[in-house]
């Protein structure tokens, strides 16, 4: 079959059987995707080149191999997206200076050229897909076959994620599978002077990949605009454009460059990521503008990979709609161990949704799980040494203190007093009403009157506590906001020894939170009150770039202050350890 108008696209033809017999499940973003596609099926102006897709396709199995060097056999979802890619054309009139025969003035002609329809592909599909693969080929073919390409990027939130891409090229260069690849990496590269038969032609330098046959040069390049606007890019991959912390659009950067060369292409593949709100989140909102129909552009090529609803975790049947290389190149075992942990371990939960089954989730992650926040046995602590941790508010947060008493066998004991206003008490709804009430009633919970807290009120309270139930406090540790005043009289009646200024953020609470959460996972923070358990319930933790946890609340009524002192108290207590030998 030739160039054709009326054809039906081999493997997407074949897909497509495959889900109507019901073989294939799929989402109802594919499905879109579907229905793009039959349309241009039906456009008489639309023309599909099965030779195109055939040359791709024989190009990466006879020559391609995988990075650890066995033999490359395309997968039929790597056919299905290259078939988008290298399959559908159309017809432009342009208008070309032609010269006379006799050398002497020439005229404007109008000419009908061939342009490729597809130049952005957008590919989110979950971890184990082999999608950098996919990218790999897609960089390959245009390397070595398409004699127009000069140069080509890939880029990636890290260096190690861009080589992902790049390395099954390198591979296939030291192996030299077939007799193109043969004959490219024949020769010497040193030999720059005598006969260019004798040169090689494709090889991995400092500068990326080269084919000095056509002037080409593949480059890894980072994922910042500073780096990648103005660049005249004929090929791009974009790699995990929605897994990393990216505010820019790193897409329309390349894209101003790109739209200058004639079949540009812009391949950006991704997992699901836990980043909300960043330039990941506003493309999805254009490209499901797109699926739908609101937006019409058919030169870009969707495929989106997920489960419908959270619901179709505990379906293995229904894996496949966020996974089409399930069973292929990540087992069905791999998926369920996942499944199990994400089950078990809250702070991996989001992450797997995300990555695993393409459910959008924030990056945030419940801090302990159900079972560490279950209380333990009563205790009492009475003349026991301890340190004391403040999280100060005078509004409707907690005013909230948490002590911590040093146990043999490295247990800690903790007790918690809080304050709030009699005002931040009628505001709150009746189930929040009901349970504020439990913690007054084991008394957790203080109710002062008034429309904000007295500090020196809410000190008073405090040290008549402390004298009542015999705690002997050797240090303290306290967030510095809106504790200057307490601080100051803490400091004139109990002396400046063993007070440490706790500052809150990421790097400073990341190495304390991850000790407290050991000593949680171990059951080795004894705690006995409702309020604490409450607290823990509500903890939620933020990850950035640098892999440091802050301490957060997802709601504004989700109160963790009890949690944020004791890790006060806790960075005290490590500071002080020999006021308790």
């Amino acid at each position: 079959m030739a160039l054709s108008n009326t054809a039906i696209p081999r493997y997407y033809g074949q897909f497509r059987e495959a889900v109507m017999r019901g073989e294939i499940p799929v989402c109802k973003e594919i499905s879109m995707e579907m229905n793009r596609i039959d349309d241009l099926i039906a456009n008489p102006g639309v023309w599909y080149d099965d030779q195109a897709v055939e040359g791709f396709i024989k190009y990466c199995e006879n020559e391609l191999t995988l990075t650890d060097g066995a033999d490359l056999t395309l997968l039929d979802s790597f056919k299905l997206w290259a078939e988008q890619i290298f399959g559908w054309y159309y017809f432009e009139e342009r208008s070309t200076y032609e010269p006379n025969p006799d050398g002497h003035g020439g005229h404007f002609v109008k000419k009908s050229v061939k342009r490729r329809l597809v130049n952005k592909q957008y590919l989110i599909v979950a971890r184990g897909a082999a999608k950098s693969m996919y990218a790999s080929c897609i960089q390959s073919y245009f390397l070595n076959c398409d004699t127009t390409t000069t140069h080509q990027i890939t880029t990636a939130p890290t260096m190690k994620q861009a080589e992902e891409v790049m390395s099954p090229i390198r591979t296939s260069i030291t192996r030299s599978r077939g007799p193109l690849f043969q004959f490219l990496t024949e020769g010497s590269l040193q030999n720059t002077t005598g006969s260019k038969a004798n040169r090689v032609k494709l090889s991995s330098t400092k500068k990326g990949i080269e084919n000095f046959l056509t002037g080409s040069l593949l480059e890894i390049r980072p994922m910042s605009i500073n780096k990648l606007q103005g660049l005249r890019t004929k090929v791009a991959t974009v790699d995990e454009w929605l897994s990393g912390d990216i505010r820019e659009d790193v897409v329309g950067a390349i894209e101003q460059g790109a739209s200058k060369i004639d079949d540009y292409l812009i391949l950006a593949i991704s997992s699901e990521g836990t980043v909300r709100n960043g330039s990941g989140d506003t493309i999805k909102m254009e490209l499901m503008d797109i699926l739908k129909g609101e937006y019409i552009n058919p030169h870009v090529s969707i495929w989106y990979y997920k489960l419908d609803s959270i619901d179709e975790v505990s379906e293995p049947d229904k894996w496949l709609k966020a996974n089409p290389n399930l069973g292929k190149t990540v087992k069905y075992e791999v998926y369920q161990l996942d499944v199990e942990r994400a089950e078990k371990a809250p702070a991996a939960r989001n992450d797997i949704l995300a990555k695993r089954f393409g459910i959008p989730m924030e990056g945030y992650t419940y801090f302990f799980s159900y079972e560490e926040t279950l209380t333990h046995r009563k205790r009492d602590y009475w003349q026991m040494p301890c340190a004391l941790g403040a999280d100060l508010s005078q509004g409707d947060d907690f005013c909230a203190f948490t002590f911590l008493f040093p146990l043999s066998n490295g247990k800690f004991g903790i007790k918690v007093r809080s304050y709030i206003s009699s005002l931040t008490l009628t505001k709150l709804p009746a189930a929040m009403r009901a349970k504020y009430d439990q913690f007054m009633a084991e008394g957790s919970l203080v109710v002062l009157d008034g429309t904000v807290l007295d500090m020196m009120e809410v000190y008073e309270d405090l040290d008549h506590h402390i004298i009542e139930c015999g705690y002997d406090v050797r240090c303290f540790g306290y967030d510095p906001y809106n504790a200057k005043e307490f601080i100051a009289r803490w400091e004139s009646e109990n002396g400046p020894f063993g007070i440490e200024k706790v500052i809150q953020g990421a790097r400073t609470e990341s190495v304390p939170l991850g000790e407290l959460k050991k000593l949680s996972e171990e059951r080795m923070l004894l705690f006995d009150e409702e309020l604490m358990s409450f607290a823990m319930g509500n903890c939620i933790t933020l990850e950035d770039t640098n892999g440091n946890r802050k301490l957060l609340k997802k709601r504004y009524e989700e109160k963790i202050d009890n949690v944020a002192a004791m890790l006060d108290a806790f960075v005290a207590y490590k500071l002080n350890k020999e006021a308790f030998e």
